[in-house]
């Protein structure tokens, strides 16, 4: 018996067990589904997270104030810390020459108004330069000036949300706007940013760091944003920040710096791990599937006793009715598998049509791994079956005829 012969015999045992067929291509095709649906969930959120923070810029350095050794085990990102950064921290950031823009962050949130209007908004307090390390776009007008750190200006910058919002009637540029108990001219809009990372700038009002600081009563920065000059120099930046603060600090190492690359290596690593960790959760319906296959397949030799008789009569070795019969799952898998992927495909489609903003992504790797274990999962389940027609004796089985 050639293999196009055990082929052939496998697909003509398939087409006289149409209820057979459809019971294990359903099960192998739902399995499949679940794997490629989840995974591709979890592939796209992975990439989306990691995209969020590369278009933050490719050599930004975050510096947070205090250390989750001397808040007491918390992270500084939500414990007190001992020394607050200053604005006189972050001038004195200017003497590396690693470093190509400085942009210290004050925010807060506060009432903005006009001619009766009036909504809660969240304030950015900062410096000329943040435009340049979030890059940031401008719609109309112009971004901060260019003055010292430590002047308080009375201008700002809004989002696309604000002006739509607050001069829905009018020109936006030159107006005063009310920011709690002060006003600030507007010099410019930003143009539509959207989220990034949870920071929703066309909802946001941008003024001078120390007309922040001293809106809020609040003289302590919230974070300071550093951009090197390049990849190569961002680590001599990041040992030359600690070793200026510390200076500034009494010797203390008293803050965190975190780099761009660390933030999207770290994302990336426990996204990666939650895909794989949700592929192999969903792949327990393949295992399902494949106790569904053997279950089949068992009955299908016994019905077909004497079928295995009469070959064995003919000649058939051992060998050549396992391969018959593991054929026979393989086929059924392989058409599983098949529906399956069309059914995901279509499932992401529907998705994709629900959540448009959400790229949906299914890795190559996604479909050959789940062709592979649709596979593996006949060939395991299937053996056991194969094994018990192969070992039947020829005579009996003829006798069950």
């Amino acid at each position: 018996m050639t293999f196009s012969d055990t082929v052939n015999q496998a697909y003509a045992a398939i087409r006289t067990q149409p209820v057979r067929v459809l019971l294990i291509v359903l099960a192998m095709s739902i399995g499949i589904t679940s794997v490629t649906v989840l995974t591709a969930l979890g592939e796209s959120a992975r990439r989306y997270i990691v995209n969020e923070f590369q278009t933050l810029g490719t050599h930004l350095i975050i510096v947070l104030p205090g250390r989750s050794e001397t808040t007491g085990g918390h992270p500084p990102i939500f414990g007190e810390t001992p020394r607050d950064l200053t604005l006189a921290d972050a001038q004195a950031l200017s003497s590396s020459r690693h470093i190509a823009a400085i942009a210290p962050v004050s925010i807060g949130a506060a009432p903005v108004s006009i001619k009766g209007l009036e909504r809660e908004a969240t304030i950015i307090g900062s410096t000329a330069a943040f435009r340049e390390v979030r890059h940031l776009s401008m719609a109309q007008g112009r971004f901060l000036p260019e003055t010292d750190a430590d002047q308080a200006l009375p201008v700002c910058v809004i989002g696309q949300t604000i002006k739509d919002e607050m001069f829905a009637q009018q020109q936006a540029l030159g107006q005063w706007l009310r920011i709690s108990d002060r006003r600030y001219r507007v010099i410019g809009v930003l143009a539509s940013e959207g989220e990034s990372i949870g920071v929703d700038f066309d909802d946001m009002v941008i003024i001078p760091v120390a007309s922040a600081q001293t809106l809020f009563n609040r003289y302590s920065l919230f974070r300071i944003l550093v951009e090197a000059k390049s990849k190569q120099g961002m680590y001599k930046a990041v040992d030359e920040i600690r070793e200026i603060i510390k200076a500034r600090h009494e010797g203390e190492d008293d803050v965190t710096l975190i780099t761009q690359d660390s933030v999207v290596s770290t994302f990336d690593d426990i996204l990666t791990a939650l895909t794989l960790t949700v592929a192999s959760i969903a792949s327990i319906s393949l295992a399902v599937a494949g106790i569904l296959v053997m279950n089949v397949m068992w009955v299908s030799v016994t019905q077909r006793t004497a079928e295995i008789g009469l070959l064995k009569a003919l000649g058939a070795t051992r060998r050549q009715l396992i391969s018959l019969f593991l054929m026979e799952a393989v086929i059924l898998s392989v058409a599983g598998a098949v529906s399956g992927m069309l059914l995901g495909k279509i499932v992401l489609v529907l998705l994709q049509a629900v959540y448009p903003n959400f790229p949906l992504f299914l890795p190559v790797w996604a479909i050959w791994a789940a062709l592979a274990v649709a596979l593996l999962t006949a060939l395991i389940f299937g053996v056991l079956p194969a094994r018990k027609a192969a070992d039947m004796d020829a005579v009996t089985a003829l006798n069950k005829r």
